[in-house]
């Protein structure tokens, strides 16, 4: 790290060209838009393909796959503030995205040969791994930003994982309308999981804060302490259920969109895809004012 890495910035798009930061913001990057080629293609291929059809109402299966990737936030985060205390946070992340990599190679199989079912059960390990990295990409921001940047380099995260979700999502209806649009989709997934994985190694070093903590694996008796523990600090406690509400709200209306165009505006992916990129490039937008306000 040079000198004028040491420097505070004024500008919170000059973090980009930071080591301390640049690394570990194209890292998440990267993951958000695989998560949402994935989940994306997986819904647009069930709605739209002949091919993925279970015998199962579309709706039923839009929904479980939502539940599939959004269970395991309420299961292990928990757990996942653990690690990110215990061990040191740069290996923490490069493990987390060689288990990316695993997933999407796995990911890929399945989209080639149109296991449905299986890409379900994906979904649920690619958001048991995007909890695990949850918490880490958070705390490891205040170890390698000054106090004056923590709110523009949240905003640049925020905003960064929002341009990859639209990203992502065009990509994902565009390729899903494709002859081999099942076999494109699998290579892409192995692509940038490994894109993420090479921008991880150059992450700074995250000293573990609390290398001695024993790790509980109680994952209710953990949960129940954390939301707990967040109550003692109101503050705290309403930002927690600010932002649990927008995610739970906004992944309430993103699940039915799929079948929303198809059914009742009668449209094809292309209007999906319209309506995903309005939504995430607002919250893109938002992210970025949120450092003016």
């Amino acid at each position: 790290m040079d000198n004028n890495d040491q420097v505070e910035t004024r500008s919170q798009f000059a973090l980009l060209g930071k080591q301390r930061f640049a690394p570990f913001f194209w890292t998440q990057f990267m993951g958000a838009f695989n998560d949402n080629i994935f989940k994306n293609g997986l819904l647009a291929l069930v709605t739209y393909n002949a091919m993925f059809q279970t015998g199962v109402n579309q709706d039923t299966v839009n929904n479980i796959g939502a539940v599939a990737f959004i269970l395991p936030f309420f299961l292990f985060s928990a757990l996942a503030g653990q690690l990110a205390d215990k061990y040191e946070k740069s290996l923490l992340i490069r493990n987390v995205k060689l288990l990316e990599i695993g997933i999407m190679i796995i990911g890929a199989v399945c989209f080639y040969l149109h296991q449905v079912w299986g890409l379900m059960l994906l979904l649920f390990l690619m958001g048991a791994q995007s909890t695990l990295f949850g918490p880490v990409k958070y705390s490891i921001m205040p170890q390698h930003l000054k106090s004056g940047e923590l709110i523009g380099g949240n905003a640049l995260v925020e905003s960064g994982t929002f341009v990859a979700i639209l990203i992502g999502t065009i990509t994902a209806g565009l390729v899903s309308q494709w002859e081999q649009g099942p076999l494109i989709l699998g290579v892409l997934v192995i692509i940038f999981a490994v894109c993420g994985w090479l921008a991880s190694t150059k992450i700074p070093t995250g000293p573990a804060p609390s290398p001695e903590l024993k790790i509980s694996y109680n994952i209710w008796k953990e949960t129940l302490h954390t939301l707990t523990f967040a109550q003692e600090n109101r503050s705290v406690y309403l930002a927690i259920m600010g932002i649990s509400w927008f995610w739970f709200l906004g992944a309430s209306y993103l699940t039915q969109i799929y079948n929303y165009t198809k059914v009742d505006l009668h449209g094809d992916t292309s209007v999906v895809t319209g309506l995903l990129a309005i939504f995430s490039a607002g919250i893109a937008l938002g992210s970025l004012l949120c450092e003016r306000f």
